[in-house]
């Protein structure tokens, strides 16, 4: 069976990013998806000191829910990351948990799908989407879209639940998610996965 994570960024366990997740895992499930929800937005979650000791021991040097996500993610067809928006990014907390998952997992992420999903008040999701994105674009993850960008609004817990556009918008993301990740399988199973070239970093300041 396929499976799908979804990480719930917000400190509020069951707030408004909880309920956009949920409305995708709905979804998920009626395609036949396993679905695993992960809430790390009260965790006490570091950010990463650039001390590349991942390197040495495979996993990162603090031991907290990177290193309990990590082999799931490896696992997983695919990953969600639910934040809600501050000053028009992701809270700290998600930012630090993904900088050190990205950065210290050494297994191929390439082809795992990724889709970002932005909960406000009123402002900044795009900015938050965008943000979140890039952690799937440098890792050769095809990132799931829907109708509009991904974001639904509301301050309060489950006032999101009245934003009929966003909770469509969420809808679609995870059907569109499924297909894509249903169509990677297929794709790998006859083609395999594309061809790896060795890297070759070039800085900017010699």
């Amino acid at each position: 069976m396929m499976k799908v994570l979804l990480i719930n960024g917000s400190p509020k366990a069951n707030g408004n990013t909880a309920l956009a997740l949920a409305e995708m895992a709905k979804v998920f499930r009626q395609e036949g998806i396993e679905v695993e929800t992960i809430h790390i937005g009260n965790r006490d979650i570091r950010g990463c000191m650039a001390c590349n000791g991942c390197a040495k021991k495979g996993r990162c040097v603090f031991d907290d829910a990177v290193n309990e996500v990590a082999p799931k993610f490896e696992a997983a067809d695919g990953i969600v990351v639910g934040s809600p928006v501050y000053y028009a990014g992701p809270n700290a907390t998600v930012t630090a948990f993904l900088d050190r998952l990205f950065y210290s997992t050494s297994f191929d992420k390439t082809m795992k799908v990724g889709a970002a999903a932005a909960i406000c008040r009123r402002g900044g999701a795009s900015a938050t989407f965008d943000r979140l994105n890039k952690y799937f674009t440098i890792s050769g993850m095809p990132v799931a879209s829907s109708y509009y960008w991904n974001s639904a609004h509301g301050m309060l817990p489950g006032e999101a639940e009245a934003d009929a556009e966003g909770l469509r918008t969420m809808r679609m993301l995870a059907r569109n998610m499924a297909f894509l990740m249903k169509s990677i399988a297929l794709g790998k199973a006859q083609y395999g996965l594309p061809e790896r070239e060795t890297g070759a970093a070039t800085n900017f300041i010699r």
